[in-house]
């Protein structure tokens, strides 16, 4: 009788063994496929990408990539029969554009974090939580159409107002705008789960040393959460530097030259890129997934930054 329950307990150890097999070999297999997409995303991009630079492009010659680079014009080859294509002052616009959104959307979006997390009472907390979610799943185009019906007006009437004579409210105020309203509730929404995971008894320390909840809530929970907060900013910029949509409806469609004016027509290497995808083939298409490559490595190498300074920051000091 007991061997015939050893050899039953063998037989489902052995059944247990091949199941942990197939289902390690099967997550194995998921993990591959799925971090192959970057790979096969990253290809196609590339292989289009350098095609304007070494081909004839039907006539109009190869696009020199040095001044792809740095220059600062670009001009479509179909409607001025050039290969005239230039993306430096459009890389400047989009890290300028993204900065000037993120320091207005970062502490708005914190700060309405932790209103809802320790601050506010539980059902206004429940009821602000809920629309934050809500925001964040609004698709971009509704931002932009928002943008495009409000915040133009808005901007256009401002700029009246300061003797500008602006393009219809299209610029980089505007952008900025729909950019920082896009981004708030992404914040504060991974703010706030990093605000509520701060550990209790580093709130009740600094309350018992007599800090107040004020004191407490932003010197002491703020600080607990940085690395939260912080990875909230890194989704942030990541949003911001990706967004084309919402951006091409506000931005103006700057073609030349580089400026900071914030009341002055902008364009973002994603709207770069939207705005030539009508064309099937050629150089004006081709070029596109050129400056696809130069998005990429601006997002590769933003996000590295981001990362270092989350990395030096993102530790709590418990004294």
């Amino acid at each position: 009788m007991l061997q015939q329950l050893m050899d039953i307990r063998k037989s489902k150890n052995g059944k247990n063994k091949m199941i942990d097999v197939f289902v390690r070999w099967g997550l194995f297999f998921l993990a591959i496929l799925s971090s192959s997409f970057i790979f096969m995303i990253a290809g196609v991009i590339l292989f289009e990408g350098i095609t304007p630079f070494i081909s004839n492009n039907g006539g109009l010659g190869s696009v020199n990539f040095f001044k792809f680079i740095i220059g600062d014009v670009w001009l479509r080859g179909e409607a001025f029969n050039s290969n005239l294509y230039s993306v430096g002052f459009i890389i400047v616009s989009t890290m300028y554009i993204a900065f000037l959104s993120l320091l207005i959307s970062f502490p708005i979006g914190v700060l309405t974090a932790l209103f809802i997390a320790k601050i506010a009472p539980k059902k206004l907390a429940e009821s602000l939580r809920t629309v934050t979610e809500l925001l964040a799943s609004i698709p971009c185009i509704i931002y932009g159409l928002f943008g495009a019906g409000l915040v133009l007006k808005v901007v256009y009437e401002l700029s009246a107002l300061v003797g500008y004579q602006s393009k219809g409210g299209n610029s980089v105020l505007s952008t900025v705008i729909v950019l920082a309203i896009m981004t708030i509730p992404t914040i504060t929404s991974i703010s706030e789960v990093a605000i509520r995971s701060v550990d209790k008894e580093i709130i009740h320390g600094s309350l018992a040393l007599g800090a107040s909840t004020m004191q407490t809530n932003f010197k002491v929970v703020l600080s607990a959460a940085k690395s939260g907060i912080f990875t909230s900013a890194i989704l942030g910029i990541g949003r911001v530097l990706g967004e084309a949509t919402a951006v091409s409806l506000v931005a103006g469609g700057r073609r030349s030259g580089l400026s900071f004016d914030i009341l002055d027509t902008t364009s973002t290497l994603t709207t770069t890129m939207l705005e030539g995808m009508k064309e099937t083939a050629g150089l004006d298409y081709d070029i596109r997934f050129s400056v696809g490559i130069i998005l990429m490595i601006v997002i590769l190498l933003t996000n590295l930054i981001l990362n270092m300074i989350k990395r030096k920051v993102g530790h709590v000091d418990v004294k």
